[in-house]
């Protein structure tokens, strides 16, 4: 049999079927999808109408080149600006994925400062514990060091600022910990050399749902104002209701100048990532004459008019509401459930974005061995045992599970979900070998 893919540690699941909250694999076992794929399914599997939608904008329009509009170009459009973005952020352009959603932001964040004729601004702060894509540029400009091995004498440097990180902070005053050494960064680079401040409003897999304290957004924000540093939001993973708001960042006080959100937005049935820029950053570009490339694929009409129905199901049904209700449910019994377990040193997230970090020993923080594995053993046997979540973790956060189902998920199977969860982290971390 052909090999798929060039990852060669694992032998993963042949998945042939999937309805609702479940995947089904060859040999008829039923997994629950815990972890919505890789945080992406939102609305369940297998609903009729999207898939008649997906199918039906086929027959009607197959391929048109991204510059001209179509109808459903035009609907998604103004349904993201309308109901999700609001019109601090109204101009949209659109890439197949996440990865090259960041690229375009960033891209546009540069094209934006060369338009005014500030060519200096060659440089964007990162946070080292983040996770923003698979392409050079977008793997570069990551904290996530585990993705990078074998590429990591090409990548070009970034400056990188500390992931605001509460449970590991070494300050009891966290958010001024993190503001001061954003400060330094900017004194040692120069803030007029900074182009744009990346960020995850609540970071993804590289740690695991580390959600920053109150405050540390709205400070950061004031200062990039101040020093004419844009902020860019990566919402590919947090957008369109999975933190329980439309986007991560409404959590706090924070207007960003760009924001990608992918993965939600068709919530798993096509590919499409949104990238959506504030007035200020699409006037210096249209002054200047300056226009952004689009990918052949971006914006196929079937992929927006398959978007649209999903972002319609989801306001139909109140499904962001519904990722905040449960999500307090989620963390309520997760937090229940190892409050005291000696090797479980956190759970944290927003809505349907939970983590639970993994340590071998609750009291010092200390971390397992890398080559344990112990996050993967973990994932393994609640997969073995029907259920699928996310092993996350990037090398400086070392095991973390991230559990973001379907906001359709009922409380019978976070029930599950706890309850396995709890049995396959007792069975490994109390193994002989993990000590």
């Amino acid at each position: 049999m052909a090999k798929w893919g060039f990852i060669h540690k694992s032998i993963f699941p042949t998945v042939v079927g999937s309805e609702k909250e479940y995947l089904y694999l060859e040999n008829g076992q039923e997994i629950l999808d815990a972890a919505g794929g890789a945080i992406v399914t939102n609305i369940g599997h297998g609903r009729e109408e999207v898939i008649d939608t997906l199918r039906d904008s086929t027959r009607d329009l197959d391929y048109v080149i991204p510059p001209f509009n179509t109808p459903a170009r035009q609907a998604l459009t103004d349904k993201l600006v309308e109901n999700w973005l609001g019109n601090s952020l109204s101009h949209i352009h659109y890439t197949c994925g996440g990865s090259e959603g960041i690229e375009c932001a960033v891209k546009i964040a540069y094209m934006h400062h060369a338009a005014k004729g500030d060519l200096k601004r060659t440089k964007i702060i990162k946070r080292h514990i983040s996770y923003h894509g698979t392409t050079l540029a977008a793997t570069a400009i990551g904290g996530h060091e585990s993705r990078k091995k074998g590429v990591e004498h090409i990548l070009d440097p970034y400056p990188k600022v500390e992931t605001p990180y509460p449970l590991r902070c070494p300050s009891s005053d966290v958010v001024g910990y993190y503001v001061e050494n954003f400060l330094e960064v900017l004194e040692n680079e120069g803030s007029d050399s900074i182009a744009a401040f990346i960020a995850e409003p609540i970071c993804g897999a590289s740690g695991g749902a580390i959600t920053p304290p109150d405050g540390y957004f709205e400070a950061i924000s004031q200062i990039c104002e101040e020093h004419g540093i844009l902020i860019i939001v990566d919402e590919v993973m947090t957008g369109f209701g999975r933190t329980g708001t439309n986007f991560g960042y409404e959590h706090w006080d924070v207007q960003p100048d760009l924001l990608v959100g992918g993965k939600g937005l068709a919530g798993g049935y096509t590919s499409i990532t949104a990238v959506a820029g504030n007035d200020k950053v699409s006037r210096s570009l249209e002054e200047a004459g300056y226009d952004v490339m689009f990918h052949t694929f971006s914006a196929l009409p079937n992929a927006c008019a398959t978007a649209h129905k999903v972002l319609e199901i989801m306001e139909r049904e109140k499904l962001v509401e519904r990722s905040a209700k449960m999500g307090a449910l989620l963390q309520e019994k997760l937090t229940k459930a190892f409050s005291n377990h000696p090797h479980v040193a956190e759970v944290r997230g927003r809505g349907l974005l939970q983590g639970v970090e993994l340590v071998k020993n609750r009291d010092t923080l200390e971390s397992y061995e890398e080559r344990k594995g112990i996050s993967g053993r973990v994932s393994s046997r609640m997969m073995h045992n029907g259920v699928w979540v996310y092993k996350g973790g990037n090398g400086i956060v070392q095991d973390v599970l991230l559990v973001g189902p379907p906001f359709t998920v009922t409380e019978a199977q976070i029930d599950q979900i706890v309850g396995t969860m709890s049995e396959a982290i007792d069975h490994v971390t109390m193994e002989r070998s993990t000590n």
